[in-house]
């Protein structure tokens, strides 16, 4: 499929989990993409996964969503590079376990720095480029089940996955006169390193956390792949008919 030929994207998070499935799946389809992420290192082992011959359309930012700055800098190169923006998937993201009436007030507001307010930086700086879009400009957002499912140890991932959904919300209807759509991905539980390198308490009780991974494959965790390609039917003509709401994609963590 070549749904993105021709489309401009840009990916945060892209340089592991998530969103590196998702850039390699819409640098597959054709985009032109820029790979941002704050790990350097990261990037590179995106490239290096590229096909050679899709290298050509891949560019690399290195960018803090959380930095004002930082978004400044590298969405102001990365518009230079592409000539403007089709599409935004803000893939980036932290998740930080533990006690409610433990968890350090830093903590709490460096998740929230990243995952919402880094969100809102990215929407706010690239809205200008989306809504001058020959194709009608796409934002791709990341929610999560802790946002509707009462993840237990993870209140501040919960509350910015939950303000994350009411920002795309606000967003979608805003701008929908202007031909932009904006959508939320739910994931349940994804194999990455966010959840592989997740700490939780060591009195954590485990039963609290059965179902998060799901119930397909016998409970096993999904894998980026398994969102990528969600994301690439969201972001393309596929999903033209889509604003406003959430998909989620969790193995029927849910149900």
């Amino acid at each position: 499929m070549s749904r993105f030929e021709g489309r401009r994207v840009i990916v945060t998070g892209a340089g592991s989990g998530i969103g590196q499935g998702i850039a390699l799946r819409l640098l597959s389809e054709g985009a032109q993409l820029v790979a941002a992420d704050i790990n350097d290192a990261g990037l590179t082992a995106t490239v290096e996964a590229a096909p050679a011959d899709q290298r050509d359309r891949l560019r690399t930012v290195h960018l803090d969503v959380s930095d004002p700055e930082s978004v400044h800098t590298a969405t102001a190169d990365a518009f230079e590079t592409l000539g403007g923006l089709d599409v935004l998937v803000n893939a980036a993201g932290i998740m930080r376990a533990g006690h409610t009436h433990e968890m350090p007030v830093e903590v709490w507001n460096q998740v929230l720095a990243v995952n919402l307010t880094g969100t809102f930086l990215m929407i706010q700086s690239a809205i200008p480029q989306l809504i001058e879009s020959a194709h009608g400009g796409v934002i791709v957002n990341f929610s999560s089940t802790a946002a509707f499912g009462s993840n237990p140890y993870m209140a501040a991932y919960a509350a910015s996955k939950a303000g994350v959904n009411a920002l795309t919300h606000s967003i979608a209807l805003e701008y929908v006169k202007k031909g932009l759509r904006a959508v939320n991905i739910v994931p349940g539980g994804i194999s990455t390193g966010i959840t592989s390198g997740l700490s939780l308490p060591a009195d954590a009780d485990w039963s609290l956390m059965a179902r998060l991974p799901g119930w397909i494959d016998g409970g096993a965790l999904g894998k980026p792949e398994d969102i990528a390609g969600v994301v690439a039917m969201v972001a393309s003509d596929d999903g033209r008919y889509m604003t406003g709401t959430e998909l989620r994609v969790d193995g029927g963590a849910l149900m």
